[in-house]
């Protein structure tokens, strides 16, 4: 007689590739609020993220369009916009603690991603990281796009 082969199939968002339990399971058993960072070739998406049992309960969520509302006429896509995006939600959430979730994205220092980062530090989120994954003073402020005047009077507007 032959032996029959068992299949397990894998998770269906495993299996297309869009998450990494492993991953996800650590991030949820340090049981902090997940600053959740995900970008597209023109915007920023920034959401607070709890944890629940029923699901994950997103507390704010910020989008480089947003940023309109501030005066910020640039493109969303860029360095300036997403440290402005991670500002706008470290204002709103100050004294929160946090934990960056980057999903399946690569950690490439000086990235968009870390420039959230730091815009949501310097807006009061309390979370652990290291300064050498930002992004320079001039990227940040949009030196290298002659942009600095729309981030500075952005920047004092979403400040308050």
């Amino acid at each position: 007689m032959a032996h029959k082969k068992i299949f397990t199939a894998l998770l269906r968002r495993k299996r297309l590739g869009k998450t990494d339990y492993k991953k996800r399971l650590a991030l949820l058993k340090s049981q902090s609020l997940r600053l959740v960072v995900r970008r597209s070739n023109k915007h920023m998406l920034v959401q607070l993220v709890e944890y629940a049992d029923s699901g994950d309960k997103v507390l704010k969520t910020v989008s480089t369009r947003q940023l309109a509302e501030y005066g910020w006429d640039k493109n969303t896509g860029n360095i300036s916009a997403a440290y402005l995006a991670g500002l706008l939600i470290g204002v709103q959430e100050k004294g929160k603690e946090a934990i960056l979730d980057i999903g399946l994205q690569s950690p490439i220092t000086g990235s968009r991603i870390f420039a959230v980062l730091k815009g949501a530090v310097d807006g009061g989120l309390k979370i652990n990281c290291s300064d050498k994954v930002f992004p320079s003073e001039e990227r940040i402020k949009g030196k290298h796009m002659n942009a600095e005047a729309v981030f500075e009077k952005t920047k004092k507007k979403i400040m308050g």
